[in-house]
């Protein structure tokens, strides 16, 4: 029976070791491509600053900013984009996104509004999809490396349905990078556009500019560009946000596969001394009862 529990256990430690030397490959590679993830989060931000300076200039020439892509409509229709991994073994990030675009939409649906989904990510479209959910439009194979054209067609798609009426405003539900630590779920304005804000937070920036051709018509080049930027920008924070939560969680995976593996190395050992205590105590006995035989 000892020795019948003693393979049992062994096998059950390289079953942990196996496991182990997964979730350690997993976290070096995560913790690779969270290097590259920081570091174009890092370069999308000089170009997003600009095209806020620009509007800003813009908004300060002729006195106010003016362009359908800005104008606040009365919502009876909103447009949900959920922002999530493609895979998981990532922790509570994708759960954590989730919950918060789901209250969202319950949210919206109890205050009488239609809501159109949209989701970036496997694991959003199979959660909303089981659910039930109607899914207007789904990207996949996006947030692991994203691309400036995965940007422009999420921008694409949600220009044309807020231009045709179908949704009033366009809110993205995503992950903010704050640190190898820190990732938060957040909600992101899409549309209509906020216009930026200065540090100070004003509007207006005394820089004097002529435009040409028109102000109206340069805001009117420049606004979806800057819709792609976000989104970009949002797709990027995603990323890197979506390879420090795998890290965390694979570490952590590997640390509690080291202590199983130390718990049942012992209890192999403590099996194994019963086994050898047994096997001498047969030996002893039998001498006995030969000696008295």
């Amino acid at each position: 029976m000892a020795s019948a529990e003693v393979r049992q256990i062994r096998r059950r430690i390289k079953s942990v070791e196996s496991t182990m030397k997964i979730t350690r490959a997993m976290e070096l590679i995560a913790t690779a491509r969270i290097g590259k993830a920081q570091q174009r989060v890092a370069q999308n931000k000089p170009y997003t600053e600009k095209m806020n300076d620009v509007i800003r200039n813009i908004g300060a020439a002729t006195g106010s900013l003016s362009h359908p892509l800005l104008e606040q409509r009365e919502i009876h229709n909103v447009g949900v984009l959920v922002v999530t991994s493609d895979r998981g073994l990532a922790g509570g990030y994708n759960s954590s996104v989730i919950r918060l675009a789901e209250h969202a939409v319950a949210a919206h649906q109890a205050a009488g509004r239609n809501v159109r989904l949209y989701t970036v990510g496997a694991k959003a479209l199979g959660y909303f999809r089981y659910r039930k959910y109607q899914i207007s439009h789904h990207w996949l194979s996006v947030t692991d490396t994203p691309t400036y054209s995965d940007a422009r067609s999420l921008a694409n798609i949600v220009l044309d349905e807020y231009a045709s009426g179908r949704v009033d405003a366009v809110e993205a539900y995503t992950t903010e990078y704050v640190s190898a630590l820190t990732q938060l779920a957040e909600k992101w304005p899409v549309l209509p556009i906020e216009p930026p804000e200065a540090a100070d937070g004003t509007v207006d920036v005394a820089v004097g500019y002529e435009f040409e051709p028109s102000a109206e018509e340069i805001l009117g080049r420049l606004l979806p560009r800057y819709l792609e930027g976000t989104m970009f920008g949002m797709l990027l924070e995603a990323s890197a946000s979506e390879h420090a939560a795998r890290r965390r969680a694979m570490k952590a995976a590997t640390e509690n596969a080291e202590e199983l593996t130390r718990l049942l190395t012992r209890e192999a050992n403590q099996a194994r001394q019963a086994e050898i205590t047994t096997e001498i105590s047969e030996i002893v006995g039998g001498a006995e009862a030969l000696s008295h035989g």
